[in-house]
């Protein structure tokens, strides 16, 4: 709160804000006049802001219908208050977030994210409350994410529409078949570019599950690929491929197809269909472990050569060994919790004539 109540002193002092009845409130036209252009960031007209704006409660306080509050004076029956120069009251929605990345980021910061709907007016004062009192631009890049639909609805409380994202991994909801390994939720995700809309459906998880055991069960045949004298498949070219996806607004669709190319060169090489250089079998192995598991975050199933990943298996295997007890004693509650437990974790139990199994 102090943080803020200085912001606003700060403004009022540089003539970009103006105390009225006990609020005050960021002088739009005099941001603009002072050579600044508030409607950068959303590409808006400060005119046509003007003329489409609303009459909302405390447009009498203003100078412009377009400026917006960084302190409002609260009614008796506020329930937050703080003291400030001009009385009692609380900070505005945009102020407050100003006042918390210059604190613990500093006047100017890389990467600024969120949803498309808080580029205006949100961001957009974000913007203009950072050039007031610094002279500059707060934010070096901003990335807007687009909305997330299920079954090709927008997600909604009021229509029963939604699910929250443990829900998925548990199963433990009406609207899809079974659950889903945190992996999996992950790679369908990002199959979609962030600024696209992502539409969630059983059969699209089911698609993602398929293509990423097929992508995994590739990156598993690598330590068994046997090097030529020469490549005829032009690795560095494609590992390039997968940089200029990245590059490109991070384009994980981009991306992820690349990498099933680069599945395809290897299910190529193993049938002897093509071949590839002790160099580019490793040069094909770092590349897809380094997007598919640093870049992208997706666990690493097929690294089962450290101490540590044989530790967890050991682990795993011991729990699947207590379920099957469980199972046999009729203790259905406890097998169930057990599996469900380590799904969570992101490891999935798959049961099946000859025995059971896992993948995390």
């Amino acid at each position: 709160i102090l943080e803020q109540i200085e912001l606003t002193q700060k403004l009022i002092d540089t003539g970009f804000a103006y105390e009225s009845n006990g609020s005050v409130y960021f002088d739009v036209f005099a941001y603009n006049q002072k050579g600044m252009n508030y409607g950068e960031l959303s590409n808006r007209n400060i005119e046509e802001l003007f003329a489409n704006t609303r009459d909302l409660d405390g447009q009498n306080e203003k100078k412009n219908p377009q400026d917006f509050a960084l302190w409002k004076n609260a009614s008796p029956a506020h329930i937050m208050r703080w003291n400030s120069p001009w009385g009692e009251g609380f900070p505005g929605w945009h102020l407050e977030c100003t006042a918390m990345s210059t604190k613990y980021l500093g006047e100017t910061f890389d990467i600024h994210g969120g949803g498309m709907d808080l580029k205006f007016p949100h961001h957009e004062c974000e913007v203009a409350q950072g050039k007031a009192c610094n002279g500059h631009s707060p934010v070096n890049f901003w990335m807007h994410t687009n909305m997330l639909t299920m079954n090709g609805l927008r997600m909604s409380k009021s229509t029963g529409n939604y699910i929250l994202p443990m829900e998925l991994v548990t199963g433990e909801n009406t609207f899809f078949e079974k659950p889903f390994a945190p992996n999996i939720v992950r790679f369908c995700f990002l199959q979609a570019h962030y600024r696209s809309v992502l539409d969630i459906s059983n059969d699209a998880m089911l698609a993602s599950e398929k293509g990423y055991s097929r992508l995994m069960e590739s990156y598993k045949l690598i330590p068994m690929l046997k090097a030529s004298k020469t490549s005829t498949l032009d690795i560095a070219s494609w590992k390039q491929s997968c940089y200029d996806a990245m590059n490109d607004d991070f384009n994980t669709p981009i991306l992820i197809a690349q990498l099933f190319e680069g599945a395809r060169y290897i299910n190529l090489v193993n049938d002897g269909k093509e071949t590839l250089t002790a160099e580019d079998i490793q040069l094909l192995e770092n590349t897809i472990s380094s997007f598919l598991f640093d870049v992208l975050g997706l666990g690493n199933e097929a690294s089962g050569n450290s101490n540590t990943t044989e530790k967890l298996s050991g682990v795993v295997e011991m729990l699947i060994g207590m379920r099957n007890e469980a199972r046999a004693n009729k203790n259905f509650a406890l097998s169930d919790q057990i599996r469900d437990q380590l799904l969570a974790l992101g490891i999935q139990l798959k049961d099946g004539k000859e025995g059971t199994s896992f993948t995390f």
